[in-house]
């Protein structure tokens, strides 16, 4: 049976050091491109796999990252992890997937355990977790490399965002071309930047149509389905109700979906409804769900990629702009006639 190809192997191939075959290996910065591709093609010449505690070892590195997470939507994290995983299998890093309180003290708390026991070698933010003042500044002081997905502040640190606002003013526009004016809106969870956002742009949609903001129509959600349900129930027992109501994310519009069934609504014939996020449930939904596409497993993937490299060589505050799109299905539809 033929021996395991060594890295000592791999550098009397390319002709280098060890010490040059390490920092390729772990994508150290300052290595000439040509002798990059040099050890690269030995070690996949000889199949070389660098053992995972010599490669922590070498490179001073856990090769963990974590993924801190306090979020009511299963069908959004289980996009951005599915990014993370694409990302981390590439680059070949560990995830931990690390759920937390959301109360400061908590949350602190159980950073300080994370850092302290697993010591990965940044951390990925997810929201609302992204806006913690408190968590922000925790990881300033222990110096811990970090990305953030959709963070309410996008001209600090390492970040991938959409334009929510802007995909949320889309969304209002399409109701509008449908002959709807009577427009609710179910926010999210008022911790989340995302909640922020999809209230200014439907705001700026109505304006743009001329049509007044009535703030009975714009009713308080958590991001869950139970508060879709309960912000329904209150819309839907208004008097005249809204002809459309676009929630803030999926989740919610399943709930809003919910209680048109059982009083009877036709969907979309009586009641239009939209989602937010174009996750999983949208599409499992009857009717099918109009939404907006954001696209979180991209934004996952590109945040790991974004957060590797910051790990390799720290650069300066940056933001990816991931695009959206309106998904049209068959949960709106013409206003109804009075």
């Amino acid at each position: 049976m033929a021996s395991r190809a060594t890295i000592e192997d791999v550098a009397a191939a390319a002709g280098v050091s060890i010490k040059t075959v390490s920092r390729v290996l772990n994508r150290e910065p300052n290595v000439r491109p040509e002798t990059r591709d040099r050890v690269l093609k030995a070690a996949e010449g000889l199949r070389y796999t660098p053992h995972a505690s010599a490669r922590s070892l070498a490179g001073h590195r856990s090769f963990n990252i974590a993924l801190v997470y306090n979020n009511p939507s299963d069908n959004y994290m289980m996009g951005v992890i599915s990014g993370v995983l694409e990302a981390c299998a590439a680059e070949q890093y560990h995830l931990i997937l690390s759920p937390v309180a959301l109360d400061e003290a908590g949350l602190l708390a159980e950073i300080d355990n994370l850092m302290a026991h697993s010591r990965p070698d940044g951390l990925l933010l997810t929201p609302p977790l992204t806006d913690s003042a408190a968590l922000l500044a925790r990881l300033a002081a222990l110096d811990v490399p970090y990305a953030s997905i959709s963070p309410r502040r996008q001209d600090e640190g390492v970040a991938v965002a959409m334009d929510e606002p802007a995909a949320a003013e889309r969304v209002v526009q399409h109701l509008v071309e449908l002959g709807h004016r009577r427009i609710a809106h179910v926010l999210g969870h008022p911790a989340h930047g995302a909640s922020q956002w999809r209230l200014d742009g439907y705001r700026r949609g109505l304006a743009k149509a001329g049509i007044p903001v009535d703030p009975t129509l714009e009713v308080a959600g958590e991001f869950s389905f139970e508060s879709g349900v309960a912000a329904a129930q209150r819309l839907l027992d208004m008097a005249p109700m809204p002809t459309a109501i676009f929630a803030a994310n999926d989740d919610m519009a399943a709930g809003v979906l919910h209680v048109a069934h059982h009083r009877g609504l036709r969907v979309p014939e009586d009641l239009s409804v939209v989602g937010f996020d174009d996750t999983p449930i949208s599409r499992q939904l009857f009717p099918l769900l109009t939404t907006i596409h954001q696209p979180t497993r991209d934004m996952g993937r590109l945040a790991t990629g974004a957060l590797l490299a910051h790990i390799r060589e720290p650069n300066p505050a940056h933001l990816q702009r991931v695009p959206h799109m309106l998904k049209v299905r068959e949960s709106t539809g013409p206003a109804p006639r009075p």
